[in-house]
């Protein structure tokens, strides 16, 4: 984890270090600590490991700094650079959760990093794991494989199955692909039409996963958002959200912090959705969208600009610059 660069901006984030068996607070403890992590990085690539480097958002403090901290992360060997938001929230009971420093807000974040684009690469898919999880983004499988199971493991490698798993994620994502290389032509001419040529949009997709478009939106803790425009459709992050469906049945009081994690979008992309989710949505200027169902969700995401564009060019409906939206450090899950 790498904060700053910049020693006077590090004294107002680490109060103190343990170094060389004493404690060292201010600007002083900041360029210690500075050097070290200078070092350790530069080490590391020496040694051609690949090193990911974290950066917590710090609004008012670290904010604009970041841009600097991703130049000289990538100048010293920095394989990915992921800038992720304070977690704030009083009840965690950190220095900043207890002195009322907020987290930044969906767009603060989405514009640093923006900001950051053609320097270190960029990792937007930041769950905020535990450093020690094991499996899947949002599938933890750490208790599968504790010390005590280890030795009790039978591990068989099929490297026929294996290859023919490759082969299938070779195809699929050449379909994805094409699949996009398709819509993209649809999404040119209808901005052009439109006279929309520098339009972007943000879109959310409920997806269980393989790329597409194929979750209930009353099933989704979390929403995948792209930016959409006639050039590409572009992960940029996620939203995690109160899961709607719980028992069954929808918790409407759950409807206004979805559409608050979600608020600067235009549309979401589901699956399916119900009445009253699809009512509130609307009625919150977000269009609820069951058209592309299992596509792939870049295709989906540029067919569904196409169309937007075309409303907007015949006068059906009226472009309007959407809100911020709130990020949800944590949601309500089902049991």
């Amino acid at each position: 984890t790498i904060n700053m660069v910049d020693p006077e901006i590090g004294a107002k984030i680490y109060p103190w270090i343990f170094w060389n068996h004493q404690r060292v607070t201010g600007v002083e403890a900041a360029r210690i600590l500075h050097e070290q992590q200078m070092k350790g990085l530069e080490m590391l690539t020496a040694r051609g490991v690949l090193t990911k480097i974290n950066s917590v958002l710090i609004p008012g403090i670290n904010d604009e700094h970041l841009i600097e901290v991703n130049r000289e992360v990538k100048k010293r060997g920095a394989f990915l650079h992921n800038i992720m938001p304070l977690i704030s929230e009083a009840e965690h009971g950190t220095h900043f959760g207890l002195t009322g420093q907020r987290g930044p807000t969906a767009q603060e974040l989405k514009a640093v990093q923006d900001a950051c684009m053609g320097g270190a690469n960029l990792m937007r898919h930041c769950r905020q794991c535990r450093a020690d999880a094991v499996g899947l983004l949002g599938e933890d499988r750490s208790e599968e494989f504790t010390l005590d199971k280890i030795e009790e493991m039978d591990i068989v490698y099929d490297i026929d199955k294996r290859r023919a798993y490759q082969e299938k994620v070779e195809a699929e994502r050449q379909a994805q692909h094409q699949a996009k290389v398709d819509a993209l032509a649809d999404a040119l001419d209808a901005s052009l039409i439109a006279g929309q040529e520098d339009l972007k949009v943000l879109v959310a997709v409920a997806t269980e996963g393989q790329g597409r478009v194929n979750q209930h939106f009353g099933h989704a803790t979390e929403f995948q958002i792209f930016e959409v425009s006639r050039k590409e459709a572009l992960f940029v992050g996620h939203r995690r959200v109160d899961l709607y469906c719980q028992g069954g049945y929808g918790e409407d009081e759950q409807l206004p912090s979805i559409v608050n994690a979600i608020n600067d979008c235009h549309a979401v992309l589901v699956s399916k959705i119900g009445a009253c989710p699809r009512d509130e949505l609307k009625a919150a200027g977000i269009e609820p969208v069951e058209e592309y169902a299992h596509e792939f969700i870049e295709k989906a995401a540029l067919n569904w600009f196409a169309d937007y564009c075309t409303r907007v060019a015949s006068g059906a409906i009226v472009h309007q610059e959407r809100g911020d939206a709130r990020i949800r450090q944590g949601a309500v899950m089902a049991a």
